[in-house]
């Protein structure tokens, strides 16, 4: 397919366009990734030092308590890994007895972390350069301190003012008892110092040595459940992807316990639709991606866990095509609906993506889930701690049920989209809740309407919310909004920035001739960058 740039929304930017490239949330972490490319690295270690650089330069989204996925495509064959981290062993449903939903900040909102396990494995069987090397740039930020951007303040802002109390926060991030402003230096000593111990030790330090240590201590201070054994017991694992088919294209996602399976259930349901017959802003195009999603989200909450809890209906029962045209069948042309959960037969965050001349592509996301996390922070090491045990639910007999060495329902995917047996673009779209529903609409809007990767991600977007509430964005066409509302779409305006609540996208696609071309998203910080 032809790239054909129209740019058609607010940023009217270009893509950038060359054989190396890096698209992160944030500038300096994707000029960190290009660095290492210069260095002879490759889109792995490009990759691992951009995400690296963001646990420092973007402490709002991510952190080294922060939880990763990443598929890439080695230049043969694609890779799924899940990085994501357990329950605490202590983490019985009695534990919480007495409470309706899990903790949402504090301790005992704290899994084990597994980004700093997902840079060493990819490191260890994919990367070129020396571990040690990725970790230059962010020590740099980290001990010389870095310069706030305008997005990650607001953030940083809005943060203290819900977490100043929680233990470790205020030591950690506040400066003379406030957040730095966007243009402020701000200066992390001990983070750099947990850096260098990781870097020095291939992860190890964090799991089973010095930091470990101290992560168990801060957790037994507080009366939490997190132990050394718990994070030494931690391994990533090599999951591989689900997929579907749309027209000439397949998406990939990693299996559960993340929610990629819901774009592919929604993809899946559009097949089944006239979507095609619409362009990308008319409001019946619109309404066939809500519907489906909608659908998919239903069925994602009441079934999709950790795999091995998912024994009553499996992904491939949720993923069968007659299921998923069944589900089609239910949506009308003529109005929303709020749907039920369907009955299928058994058969969380900072995005960046990497690529490189010799055809290495990585799509990676880690994420704290929540803004900063649990808001908790280890004292004197930099580090701060998701809090993504509060994607468990209580309710017995629920397949997503807290459980002793459990990993909880994730927010955080990245995308893949290959074409045949050739790849085609590693993305992602940040942002919890968003996310699933992001890769639906940079899936159709790139491969069904043309749109380049940064048209795709400049245009307006909508966000399915509780049963007919969507939650739009107000640069969307108003004859769409108005058509929306007619078909009895609750539509709610937001601006980008409002709630952060429409994601930041960060796409690379294969360009037919060689080359790639890239797209960061408006609403963060961040840039694409390549040589």
């Amino acid at each position: 397919m032809q790239m054909r740039h129209d740019p058609l929304y607010a940023s009217r930017r270009s893509p950038v366009l060359a054989d190396n490239v890096v698209a992160t949330s944030q500038p300096l972490a994707a000029q960190a990734g290009v660095s290492m490319l210069e260095r002879g690295g490759n889109a792995v270690d490009a990759a691992l030092a951009a995400a690296i650089a963001l646990t420092v330069v973007e402490p709002t989204g991510n952190g080294l308590g922060s939880d990763a996925f990443c598929i890439l495509w080695d230049g043969r064959e694609l890779h799924g890994l899940n990085a994501s981290g357990a329950a605490p062993m202590a983490w019985t449903p009695e534990r919480f007895a007495g409470s309706t939903t899990m903790p949402f900040r504090g301790w005992e909102s704290v899994t084990v972390p597994g980004a700093v396990s997902a840079w060493a494995e990819l490191s260890s069987r994919f990367g070129a350069l020396d571990f040690a090397t990725l970790f230059e740039p962010a020590m740099r930020y980290a001990s010389g301190g870095f310069i706030v951007s305008p997005v990650i303040a607001e953030l940083w802002r809005r943060g203290a003012e819900a977490l100043a109390d929680q233990p470790g926060f205020a030591e950690t991030f506040l400066r003379d008892g406030r957040p730095p402003a966007a243009g402020e230096r701000f200066v992390n000593a001990p983070h750099a110092e947990s850096l260098r111990q990781i870097a020095e030790t291939h992860g190890r330090a964090f799991y089973e040595g010095a930091l470990a240590e101290r992560i168990a201590a801060a957790a037994r201070e507080n009366g939490a459940a997190l132990t050394m054994d718990d994070l030494a017991r931690h391994r990533p694992e090599w999951c591989g992807t689900l997929s579907m088919d749309f027209d000439d294209v397949t998406l990939h996602e990693i299996p559960p316990n993340g929610q990629g399976i819901a774009a592919l259930m929604a993809l899946g349901i559009l097949r089944h639709t006239p979507v095609r017959d619409f362009g990308p802003d008319d409001a019946m195009a619109l309404h066939y991606q809500i519907e489906a999603t909608k659908l998919a989200f239903r069925d994602m909450d009441a079934y999709v866990a950790d795999r091995p809890s998912m024994s009553a209906v499996t992904p491939e029962a949720l993923l069968d095509a007659d299921y998923l045209a069944s589900r089609a069948a239910e949506i009308s042309a003529d109005k929303a609906q709020d749907f039920g959960s369907g009955a299928p037969k058994n058969g969380g965050t900072v995005y960046l993506s990497a690529a490189d001349a010799s055809g290495m592509m990585v799509s990676f996301i880690q994420s704290n889930y929540a803004g900063f996390g649990s808001g908790v922070a280890v004292p004197g090491t930099g580090i701060h701690m998701q809090n993504r045990g509060a994607g468990f639910t209580l309710e017995p007999g629920h397949p997503n049920r807290v459980a002793p060495g459990k990993r909880p329902f994730h927010t955080i995917i990245p995308g893949f989209l290959m074409k045949g047996a050739a790849p085609l673009m590693s993305f992602g779209v940040m942002g919890g809740p968003m996310q699933a529903q992001g890769h639906l609409q940079m899936t159709l809007r790139t491969h069904l309407w043309g749109q380049d990767v940064q048209t795709a991600s400049d245009a307006p977007r909508w966000r399915a919310v509780f049963g007919l509430e969507v939650a739009c964005e107000t640069a969307m066409p108003s004859r769409t909004l108005a058509r929306l509302r007619e078909l009895g779409h609750d539509i709610k305006l937001e601006t980008p920035d409002s709630a952060f609540g429409f994601g930041g996208a960060q796409l690379v696609q294969r360009l037919p001739r060689g080359g790639y071309g890239a797209g960061s998203d408006p609403r963060k910080d961040g840039q694409a960058a390549g040589f």
